[in-house]
């Protein structure tokens, strides 16, 4: 029997599920979720596929944290699954994350300091280039 879900109904799955998928960035979550046993049962494994959907532009633009996608994948594999119950893989894995946030976020910080120095300097740069561009041959 298909029951159809209200508009509310709808929202607050929506919510919920966005809460959850972003819960699978964080590195601890996941050991603490495969130590419970949950990894292992195959209706959750089975859920983890359905929510596969948030790789989707229309639902993806809507994660905080992207990262979790990437774990989302990686939950589809069975050995994934059993080595992120170890401890230790799962403080790995949260030290590389921090390392790529650390790195990002000073990458994006010059890139975004970038453009404003290039202005400054591309006046300059453009009437020194008009006047060493080398003329086109002409046709005899």
């Amino acid at each position: 029997m298909n029951v159809k879900e209200t508009d509310e109904q709808q929202k607050l799955r929506f919510q919920i599920e966005l809460e959850f998928v972003q819960c699978l960035a964080n590195p601890n979550y996941l050991n603490f979720l495969a130590q419970r046993g949950y990894l292992k049962q195959k209706i959750f494994v089975n859920y983890l596929n359905y929510l596969q959907y948030w790789k989707k532009p229309e639902y993806s633009r809507y994660l905080k944290y992207p990262m979790c996608l990437y774990f989302l994948e990686l939950l589809q594999y069975e050995h994934f699954r059993r080595e992120i119950s170890n401890a230790q893989c799962a403080k790995f894995i949260e030290d590389q994350q921090l390392l790529h946030w650390q790195h990002y976020t000073r990458k994006r910080m010059r890139l975004l300091q970038q453009p404003t120095t290039e202005a400054a300097a591309a006046p300059t740069s453009a009437a020194a280039a008009a006047v060493t561009a080398p003329q086109a041959p002409t046709q005899k």
